[in-house]
């Protein structure tokens, strides 16, 4: 997959010279939303025998629109991670156009003739609810209008489990306020999942017997409540099942730093300066104080327990 950077004005250069079917959206966490624009427009490129190209931003539209400070935005996938979503789904080229002011300010026909006329877009897939501008004159009701016949349309309808809409905000929800990760991989259509790089910690867990690799993830993550959780982590191309802890090791004291603590079932070996990738699949049980150090061995005893038996009955998504 090719990416490429536009700011605008959009200089030639950096667009692919041809025809292309594209797909809008932010596409933050590529879920199954997202992915069934992707998919939509996967066949109509396949169909006129065309790249797709996706147009996604480099920072989120709060930024610009709600005037977020970055510090304030957490994502679900960050751009690197989002670029491995984009190309695992098929997507050919992948835009990245830099928010900027002089982009924001673009008028919905100008947005039109600029950027999808401009791209060479033969079809413009978008889901129903996508805004390329003010939601009463951006939306995709009035993309005909602005279109004047030029490129084709195609508007993907809510996709909705039990219900319930497919989203971003729903998701990012789930995960925040409840740590339901089984909610939010039932809707990403994948295992949740966040970088980070291993650090040294406290080395409490070795005197535990559950010794521990500390991770460092990026604040702009979207991290899961805290709580004891079974994951998997990728390490050097291979999966290992473990435990993680995200709290503030309560047992041992009031006022300390929240930290994200992994320990990997039947693996040993140092893994200092490693920067792993942390599946997350279910919430075992939220932070607890322990009387006293063996009563919270024995509590993650039981965890282990409980991780164990959930590989014993895990089929990966496919």
């Amino acid at each position: 997959m090719e990416v490429r950077q536009l700011h605008h004005p959009i200089d030639t250069q950096d667009i692919y010279q041809g025809p292309i079917v594209l797909a809008l959206g932010f596409f933050d966490g590529v879920h199954k939303g997202h992915q069934a624009v992707l998919q939509t427009a996967k066949r109509e490129a396949s169909k006129r025998g065309l790249p797709l190209a996706a147009m996604t931003f480099n920072i989120s539209p709060k930024f610009m629109f709600q005037e977020w400070h970055p510090k304030e935005l957490q994502y679900l996938t960050d751009l690197s991670e989002k670029e491995e979503l984009m190309a695992y789904y098929g997507v050919d080229i992948l835009y990245v156009v830099q928010l900027t002011s002089a982009f924001a300010k673009l008028a919905p026909q100008l947005f039109v003739d600029q950027y999808l006329v401009g791209l060479q877009a033969q079809t413009v897939v978008a889901g129903f609810d996508y805004t390329y501008g003010p939601k009463d004159t951006a939306n995709m009701t009035l993309l005909n209008d602005y279109a004047r016949d030029r490129f084709r349309i195609i508007e993907v309808p809510k996709v909705a489990m039990e219900g319930h809409k497919v989203g971003t905000t729903q998701i990012r929800e789930a995960l925040i306020g409840k740590g339901d990760v089984t909610f939010a991989n039932d809707q990403l259509g994948y295992p949740y999942f966040l970088m980070g790089l291993v650090i040294h910690g406290e080395k409490r867990g070795r005197e535990l017997g559950y010794p521990t690799a500390n991770l460092l993830i990026d604040d702009s993550h979207v991290m899961p409540k805290v709580g004891v959780y079974v994951v998997e982590c990728l390490i050097n191309e291979e999966l290992y099942p473990g435990m993680a802890s995200i709290g503030y090791n309560i047992t041992f004291g009031d006022n300390r730093e929240k930290t994200v603590e992994i320990h990997l079932l039947d693996y040993s070996l140092d893994i200092y300066g490693e920067t792993v990738k942390v599946y997350w699949h279910k919430r075992l049980r939220g932070e607890e104080k322990f009387s006293s150090k063996e009563a919270l061995i024995e509590q993650m005893q039981q965890d282990e327990i409980d991780t164990r038996a959930f590989f014993e009955n895990y089929y990966p998504y496919q």
